[in-house]
């Protein structure tokens, strides 16, 4: 299938400089990349693949005060923005 592409000049320059320095054509290159991003993307979630905030933990001390019950009036802003880091 043919489709047509509006490649950045800084972008098509760097991408046309590895083509010539392997040997090989633009085509292989982008190719070689979709696929890449297409596989990596497909992955199933792993510690070593998620995110920083997914797999981050709470402080010792900022735990204790979570569990005192010292934050339990109101909205829980962590779990607001937890939520929207994870639909991203």
């Amino acid at each position: 299938m043919r489709t047509t592409l509006d490649i950045p000049e800084p972008l098509y320059k760097k991408a046309k400089i590895r083509a010539v320095e392997e040997g090989s054509t633009l085509k292989e290159i982008l190719l070689r990349g979709l696929k890449h991003e297409l596989e990596t993307k497909a992955e199933p979630p792993t510690e070593s693949n998620t995110s920083y905030w997914a797999n981050r933990q709470l402080r010792p001390e900022f735990k204790a005060f979570w569990e005192s019950g010292a934050l339990s009036r109101g909205t829980d802003s962590t779990q607001i923005i937890s939520e929207d880091r994870d639909a991203r």
